[in-house]
């Protein structure tokens, strides 16, 4: 059973077990019931379709898409679920960049509202390790000061 698959799609995982794997998604629903889902035009060469996942980042709302694209001899396929079967695979293959993005970004998502808040991963982000900056003017200290420049100094002659 390959590790990225949704509880939604796999009746035989636990949907407890999908916390465990999934840290950089902390919601109170299904990260697919966040999205939004929208068709373009159909053209001769099959319909396009959009997934969208809103998020707001501070106050700003933002979002991440995921477009494909499914010809009629795709859609005929599955005997006529061929649209499904792809939206379901294109759903998969989106989680699976979504989680890939937070991870490599230090990000979660997180948050009770109905559009998820964007925010740094909490003991392994970089900004929860960074210290707090101090109001007090830096000031540079001498070198005699430093106890490792002042030994190599010594050592040094």
């Amino acid at each position: 059973m390959e590790r990225w698959r949704n509880s939604r799609y796999d009746r035989q995982r636990h949907p407890a077990d999908l916390w465990s794997w999934m840290p950089h998604i902390e919601l109170p629903r299904a990260l697919e019931d966040y999205f939004a889902f929208a068709e373009t035009t159909p053209t001769r060469n099959g319909r396009r379709f959009s997934i969208t996942l809103p998020y707001l980042d501070g106050e700003r709302l933002d979002r991440l898409q995921w477009w494909y694209h499914i010809s009629p001899a795709q859609e005929q396929m599955y005997e006529g679920g061929g649209l499904a079967f792809f939206r379901a695979r294109a759903i998969e293959r989106f989680c699976r960049h979504i989680e890939r993005w937070l991870e490599i970004t230090a990000q979660r998502f997180h948050g009770d509202e109905p559009i998820p808040r964007l925010g740094s991963q909490q003991g392994g982000g970089r900004s929860a390790t960074l210290p707090k900056q101090s109001t007090a003017p830096a000031t540079a200290p001498l070198l005699e000061d430093t106890p490792h420049t002042a030994a190599r100094v010594a050592a040094n002659g």
